[in-house]
């Protein structure tokens, strides 16, 4: 009799133990529509202020580049480097990311729209180079605003998600001669369906004087325009990050970047990264080299 009972809390442990594991490691997407609170009702509002998710937050653990940027240079004279700087191939890369709405309704209740704040920031760390006492190599900070509509349409099973247009900022804040930054005029155009996000993202720079602009010509390297398609299913998310200068012939040049992601705690993710191309980072603008990174992620796009 007790062998009977015993065996019986046995199979009811494993089973609730195992549904508990199921629901543990379900991996919830998050559409865009939740992330830029877009849902009809009230009840799925997050309010004003409320800290939210916007782009990855990862670290690499290891970054490898083929082709390590010794010495940075620009067509402003006052921005290039002279001297090799002894880097290392492998470093640490890691990006935090951030966004709030500020507004609500901002041309009415009839036609809505939103006002966004948003920070990335995105850090190259020698870690592993003693020699030069472990610098970070890169930073890149990114502060934008955004205004944010809602464009509820349907073609072949893809929603229309949003529509928008922001002012956003890009520095390295680094004085002479490794300063970069830009500023520019982002649209954004949003498709979503239940597996799959999709973002276009064309842009305008904003010009500055000839002898103040640290990265002339920076466009024609980092693009005009960027395409985000994210797909996620299960435990799993993979990403593609494509940025094109939009013209041809010596100024066809661009970027890609490929992310994924495997959840293995709860919202802990391995994450695997790949680019290839032009404007890893702001120092970077005009260098062509191909990274491979591995290490750790709390968000993806979905």
């Amino acid at each position: 009799m007790k062998l009977k009972i015993y065996f019986l809390l046995l199979i009811s442990f494993v089973f609730v133990t195992s549904s508990a594991a199921q629901n543990f490691f379900k991996k919830q997407q998050i559409s865009l529509l939740n992330q830029w609170d877009l849902l009809d009702t009230l009840s799925n509002q997050s309010g004003l202020f409320k800290v939210k998710q916007y782009k990855p937050v990862y670290i690499l653990l290891g970054n490898y580049s083929n082709n390590i940027n010794q010495k940075p240079q620009s067509d402003n004279p006052n921005n290039s480097v002279s001297d090799n700087m002894s880097l290392k191939q492998v470093e640490v890369k890691f990006q935090i990311s951030f966004k709030t709405k500020v507004f609500n309704d901002l041309m009415g209740s009839k036609l809505g729209g939103d006002i966004w704040m948003g920070y990335t920031q995105t850090s190259r760390w020698q870690v592993y180079n003693p020699d030069l006492s472990r610098p970070f190599r890169e930073t890149n900070y990114e502060p934008e605003i955004m205004y944010i509509m809602s464009t509820p349409y349907k073609i072949c099973g893809i929603k229309g998600i949003f529509a928008g247009i922001g002012l956003n900022h890009q520095s390295n804040g680094r004085s002479d001669p490794l300063s970069r930054s830009w500023n520019r005029l982002i649209a954004q155009i949003a498709w979503e369906s239940k597996n799959l996000s999709i973002i276009f993202k064309p842009w305008l720079r904003i010009q500055e004087p000839a002898d103040k602009d640290n990265n002339p010509n920076i466009q024609n390297y980092m693009g005009r325009g960027e395409l985000m398609a994210a797909y996620g299913k299960g435990r799993h998310d993979i990403s593609l990050i494509a940025r094109h200068s939009m013209r041809f012939g010596k100024n066809n040049r661009g970027s890609f970047q490929i992310d994924y992601a495997l959840q293995i705690w709860d919202n802990l993710k391995l994450n695997a990264q790949l680019f290839h191309g032009y404007g890893e980072s702001l120092i970077d603008f005009n260098h062509k080299q191909t990274t491979i990174g591995i290490g750790l992620s709390l968000t993806q796009w979905r």
